[in-house]
């Protein structure tokens, strides 16, 4: 299972909206509003890193809002 983090920019007044999108998405765990350099920071799980690019590039960077996306993958170091 690969998991990650998908930081999210999104045009002003959107991150609401974009959030409750994208919990809607399989394979993402949690879409929550923050405040900061970015406005929504998604937790996904995916079988494998295809997959997991998959859902970001075909699913969540197309929705109407997003500006730009950070991934940052989940590694286990311990």
């Amino acid at each position: 299972m690969v998991q990650a983090y998908i930081l999210v920019q999104t045009e002003v007044g959107r991150s609401a909206a974009v959030a409750g999108q994208i919990t809607e998405l399989p394979g993402v765990v949690s879409a929550e509003d923050v405040t900061g350099p970015y406005d929504v920071i998604v937790r996904t799980e995916a079988e494998t890193m295809d997959d997991l690019g998959k859902l970001i590039v075909a699913r969540i960077q197309v929705i109407e809002g997003i500006t730009r996306t950070l991934t940052c993958p989940v590694v286990n170091l311990g």
